[in-house]
């Protein structure tokens, strides 16, 4: 081989060789900075390829995704009543800003993860230590979660991430404890019981006396129309009975007789004690219906 061929190969692989020191690539879940002897020069790279000074520059790359802290064993916590409580817990968060991560943690995420769990577990000793058992295990869990986040997150900045999600997995009691909570749970829901059936049995009352009142109004309206419909009737009856009279009153005292007659002795067994010469047998004693002493 000439020696122009071999200065030629020696080139081209120092040309590949420093290329290959001097890119690097960034993928879409990654965060990544360069590094100029330990000081930050760059950050907030795009995805794609970028270039770097070799051996003076280096490049760190920091996951994007969220990242998961689980509590190895649970934390002992004391509630506002000085009631001892095993809280077993897990955070979300991601990293927002890969500068100060790397200058608060080394970049190392076993590091971050060991300082952000002991930030949460003081957020969690102190959100506990403001609220009573019953506060922390009843309809305010979800506003306890929110209060640990508000409280954990301030200081999770510091470090350069982001709390995402903040739960509350478990909740264990010592047995004194949880014999108290349930006595409490338990007086709680008769109270509850107790006002639920006092409001049933007071609206049944409202509704009874509601039915009863309507019931008085409908019956006193009926009273009242089918006393005005009888007078009109009765009213009729007489102005029917004055004009009979007047057109012929010996006809009309005779059908009264009739119809006196009829319910006199209309039905079979019927016994009248009465003198023959009684006005009501008028119409029996003379046939054309003229008294015998006229």
């Amino acid at each position: 081989m000439s020696s122009g061929r071999f200065v030629f190969f020696v080139v081209a692989g120092l040309i590949i060789v420093v290329a290959g020191l001097s890119l690097f690539t960034v993928n879409e879940r990654e965060l990544a900075i360069r590094l100029r002897v330990g000081e930050v020069v760059t950050a907030d790279y795009e995805p794609g390829l970028h270039w770097k000074i070799p051996i003076l520059e280096s490049v760190r790359t920091f996951p994007r995704r969220i990242l998961t802290i689980s509590n190895p064993r649970p934390e002992r916590v004391f509630t506002a009543e000085n009631e001892s409580l095993d809280v077993d817990f897990f955070v979300k968060y991601r990293i927002v800003d890969p500068v100060r991560f790397y200058t608060s943690t080394g970049g190392l995420l076993d590091v971050a993860d060991l300082r952000l769990g002991e930030i949460v577990k003081n957020a969690v000793v102190t959100e506990f230590g403001r609220r009573t058992v019953s506060e922390a295990i009843s309809v305010g869990r979800a506003e306890l979660m929110r209060d640990l986040l508000d409280t954990a997150a301030p200081t999770a900045q510091d470090l350069g991430v982001e709390l995402v999600d903040f739960r509350v997995k478990q909740v264990e009691f010592m047995e004194e404890v949880s014999n108290s909570v349930y006595l409490q749970m338990e007086a709680e829901r008769a109270r509850i019981a107790a006002e639920r059936r006092a409001e049933g049995r007071a609206n049944a009352e409202e509704t009874r006396a509601e039915a009863d009142r309507e019931r008085t109004i409908i019956l006193a309206e009926a009273y009242r129309e089918s006393e005005m419909i009888r007078g009109e009737g009765d009213a009729s009856a007489a102005e029917i009975y004055a004009s009979a009279y007047t057109q012929d009153p010996d006809f009309y005292a005779f059908t009264r007789s009739i119809a006196a007659y009829r319910r006199s002795m209309g039905n079979e067994g019927d016994l009248l004690v009465i003198d023959p010469d009684n006005e009501f047998f008028r119409f029996l004693n003379q046939s054309d219906g003229v008294r015998g002493d006229d």
